[in-house]
């Protein structure tokens, strides 16, 4: 009898043993799946101009793909506009504008990180109608009578604007034209206002008017008529996430993002 309680106490204590380091085992695989689970993720918002909006969502896709950890926000709007929302202290972490201007704005006060900025795309400005349109062929047509509107880009803000105002003014038809202006908070709203007929012309980016069906292009502004319609990009200097910001410029220059901004006819530098 005795032998048969110490030969249970045994195999008792061997059943604990073994639960224990079961259960500890267990403790260890547990904490080491919450660790691997809680891998580092970051939200970028990047301000861009509403001219990269198609590009912008195209490359969206791609870079989610490889970096499912990381969740791109983006605010689009008219540069200038993007620029004093940055100034007022608006969350980004990436500004990606239309024109140089805005860009050395935010650099001059300090607020990109000078390291970050490059220029990464050239744009060229077209006149556009829409498809119905037989009246407007040309700049030259926008000083007939018959031409009651043209919509431009709101200047102050806008890029789009501020280059057409240089067109026509080299083209010596602005004052001519401006009389019939009606000004757009961004390059997209003139592009609507054309496809819906709301105006007799408009003047966009070529890469605006090459994403629509509703528009075409009747010319495009002479070389040297404007400045280079350059697209610069920075990390703002108070982003929460810098490093990410960076892989993320790095990733615009890849081959497969230059190919989707090249889709969209944006010249890559």
């Amino acid at each position: 009898m005795r032998w048969i309680l110490k030969v249970l106490a045994v195999v008792l204590i061997a059943v604990l043993l073994v639960g224990c380091r079961t259960s500890g085992n267990d403790i260890v695989e547990t904490i080491s799946g919450q660790l691997s689970s809680q891998e580092v993720k970051a939200t970028l918002v990047i301000s861009a101009a509403a001219s990269l909006k198609d590009a912008m969502e195209d490359i969206k896709q791609i870079y989610t793909e490889e970096n499912p950890n990381v969740t791109l926000t983006y605010n689009f709007g008219s540069s200038g506009s993007l620029q004093q929302q940055i100034e007022q202290g608006a969350p980004a972490d990436i500004f990606l504008s239309a024109a140089t201007k805005q860009m050395n704005a935010l650099k001059e006060k300090g607020l990109i990180l000078e390291e970050t900025h490059k220029d990464l795309l050239e744009n060229k400005v077209v006149l556009i109608t829409s498809t119905g349109n037989s009246q407007v062929i040309g700049f030259e047509s926008l000083s007939d009578v018959l031409v009651k509107k043209i919509a431009l880009g709101e200047p102050n803000s806008v890029p789009a604007g501020q280059y057409a105002e240089e067109v026509l003014n080299n083209l010596n038809v602005k004052e001519v034209i401006l009389p019939k202006a009606v000004y757009a908070k961004d390059v997209r709203e003139v592009l609507a206002w054309v496809e819906t007929e709301n105006v007799d012309a408009g003047m966009v980016y070529e890469t605006d008017a090459k994403i629509s069906d509703k528009v075409k292009i009747v010319a495009t502004a002479p070389e040297g008529s404007h400045k280079p319609i350059i697209y610069p990009v920075a990390v703002i200097k108070d982003s929460k996430n810098t490093d990410v910001a960076k892989t993320f410029i790095e990733f615009l220059s890849t081959e497969k993002v230059k190919s989707i901004f090249e889709k969209y006819g944006f010249n890559v530098i």
